[in-house]
Parts: structure tokens; sequence; C-alpha cells
């Protein structure tokens, strides 16, 4: 089966499927014999190797159900779905549709517990309950706290042996009630006195509740950013574009993730602050949904990681992003770990480039589109 990654931009040390993807259906297909596609579920497949190796081994009446948190994912696996010429699969949101009455969800263990513990809770308040929960990956990422977070929802939670650096956890028993309760505790917020803001996130969203230090001392740097039309690009919890909307009661602003949780937390925390308004937040690579030439600001603390990859590829490709979307004289806002030393890039893809602020971590730039 040829697979492969998408975009292609996200640097090396990435690999479309991976020994813990072989090892997760190497065990799910002790479970598949007698299942229809329609009791079948994949959660948090990267580019679709779970899905379609699923699709090779079950037929039947329905289509497998996919939940893919970036929707770069989504789109790997409908080109690798369109590539292998298979079909049978529908992608949906997170939610108990995903989710209901599935006697089977095969799923990439994330490296966040509180993104499992929110998981584990969706899966177990509406799956079927002779559910099977085959969950694996890289023994390097796993821990056993995993197994006491399945362990709270689910009656049973087996350990498989290892292959190839690889291990799959077998949850079973799915205790209803106390996975309701747990799933009704997201997403959670945290109130912040300094800057005066809540912040809302579900499960595995990048500094949770909290207010990032490198967002931090970007909002400290603002007062000098000016604009009404604004894009804070890779969103995450949403508390830039929430603070920027309450500071300057004029703007607009669009806030764009890949991750779908990110959005739903973006979504959540604008209007705990009450600006939800006039911040739009979406799922969008990049700033995609965003005409050329109209913004007059860019905001964007990008991430330097892909997965455990150090990675430039996805700060370029946002600061081509925010080029393309600034109107002449627009300006990108940015905050960067000084070691990365992105301000070359950011003169040759954006425009002329100052500094506005410098710590011990983090370098603060603005960068006029020319």
């Amino acid at each position: 089966m040829d697979l492969r990654r998408y975009p292609d931009v996200e640097g090396p040390g990435l690999v479309a499927v991976d020994a813990a993807d072989r090892l997760i259906l190497d065990e799910a297909a002790a479970f598949t014999g007698a299942l229809t596609r329609g009791e079948v579920c994949v959660l948090d497949d990267a580019y679709g190797a779970l899905t379609l190796g699923l699709l090779d081994g079950v037929d039947g009446a329905g289509e497998i159900r996919v939940h893919q948190d970036l929707v770069t994912g989504e789109r790997a696996l409908a080109a690798n779905a369109e590539r292998n010429g298979l079909s049978g699969y529908t992608s949906m949101p997170f939610s108990p549709a995903a989710i209901a009455d599935a006697r089977l969800v095969v799923m990439r263990l994330p490296r966040s517990l509180d993104r499992l513990a929110e998981a584990a809770a969706l899966l177990a308040a509406h799956a079927a309950p002779d559910v099977v929960v085959v969950a694996g990956g890289r023994i390097k990422h796993m821990t056993p706290r995993m197994n006491e977070v399945l362990g709270a929802v689910f009656d049973r939670v087996d350990v498989t042996h290892a292959r190839q650096k690889s291990r799959v956890l077998l949850a079973r028993g799915p205790r209803v009630e106390a996975a309701a309760d747990a799933l009704s505790t997201w997403p959670r917020t945290e109130h912040h006195t300094d800057p005066d803001l809540t912040i809302a996130a579900h499960g595995g969203v990048f500094a949770g509740t909290g207010i990032d230090i490198g967002t931090r001392f970007l909002l400290d740097q603002l007062d000098g950013a000016a604009g009404t039309t604004v894009v804070d690009l890779g969103c995450g919890n949403g508390s830039a574009a929430a603070w920027f909307a309450r500071t300057r009661p004029d703007s607009r602003v669009l806030a764009t993730d890949r991750s779908a949780l990110a959005v739903a937390s973006a979504r959540a925390t604008v209007e705990a602050n009450g600006v939800a308004a006039r911040v739009d937040a979406v799922r969008a690579d990049a700033a995609e949904t965003v005409e050329d030439g109209g913004t007059d600001l860019v905001l964007l603390n990008p991430p330097f990681h892909s997965d455990a990859a150090l990675s430039t590829g996805i700060a370029e490709h946002l600061f081509a992003e925010a080029r393309r979307v600034l109107r002449p004289g627009g300006e990108l806002w940015c905050v960067w770990n000084s070691h990365l030393r992105y301000r070359s890039a950011l003169e040759r893809m954006v425009g002329p480039t100052r500094q506005i602020a410098r710590n011990r971590k983090f370098t603060v730039t603005a960068s006029t589109r020319d």
C-alpha cells in the first residue's frame, strides 16, 4: 500500500506508516471477524494507515467512522485512499455520533494524558457495551499513567507484548456513568488575572487552560500593533485572539488552526471572554480560507515541532501564508524561540523585519509586507 504524508512541509523523521500502526492493525485483526464497517471507528489516525488497513480487512454494511484532529490528516487519508483505490469510510467531528454503538475502536495513543482522558470518556460513554478499544503507540511515548487513564472509564485494560519498540493497550467494559461524568468536565476553563482572560481548553490543546510564555511575551508587546482585520495563525486555545479582540473593540479577528480541538477550545475561549461576535475560529491549514492581500495584521507563535521531529517547515509555511494574506504595509507580529533565528527567513518571505523585544528565550519581531 502506497501511503504518504500531507502536506509535505513537516520536516524529516516523519513517516506515513510505522511499526506501531502495523502492530495496532495486527492486534485489531483478532476482533474484526464478525464486524461490519459500520461497527468500527478509528481515532487519531495520522495519515490513514489504520483506516486503510481496516478497509482491507473489514467488509459488510456501513462505513468506518474516522475522526482525525488535524485537517491535514484528513486530507492525507483522502489522498491515500484515492491513491490506493479504497473507499468505505467517512470522516466525522469529535462527537458522540463518531463513536455511537461502535464495537471496535482503533486508535493511536496521544502523548497528552488529557487528550487520552477526554477521548476515553467519549468512547466509554457512547460506544457499544461490548466495545474493544485497541490503542497503541511507540513505547518511548507511552507511560503507565495511560493504563490508569483508560482504567478510570473501562473495567479492564490489558497490555500486549511489545514488538519493534511498539505496544498496544486493550480496553474493555465501558463504565458509562463514570465516563459521562468525566466527559462533562470538558472543555476545562481557568481564569487569569494578568492578562484578564478566561481560557478554555479541550484535552491535548497546546498550553491547556494556560497562556504559554511565548504568547504571553507577544501580548506584552502588542501595544504598537495596529489593524482592524486580524488573523491569528495557529490560534491554539484562542488566548491571543481573545486578548486582541478585548483590547481592540474595533477589530475583527479570524483565528485559524489545523486542529479541531484547538478550534473548539478557541471558540469556547472567545465565548467566555464576551468577544465571540467579533472572533471567528475556523479549522484550516494555515490561512487557506483567507483571501489574498486583505489583512491588516497577522499574529503568530509558530510551532517548531511536528510530532517529535524538530522542524522549521511549518513555521516557513505559516510565514508564506502571512505574506499572502497581508495587504501591502500590513504586518506580521511573530514570537519565536530565539535560538531558531527566524529573522532572515522573515525578511526573505514576508518583508522588512524589526525586532520589537527579546528576552532570554524569545524574540518578538514585526515584519512589514512589502
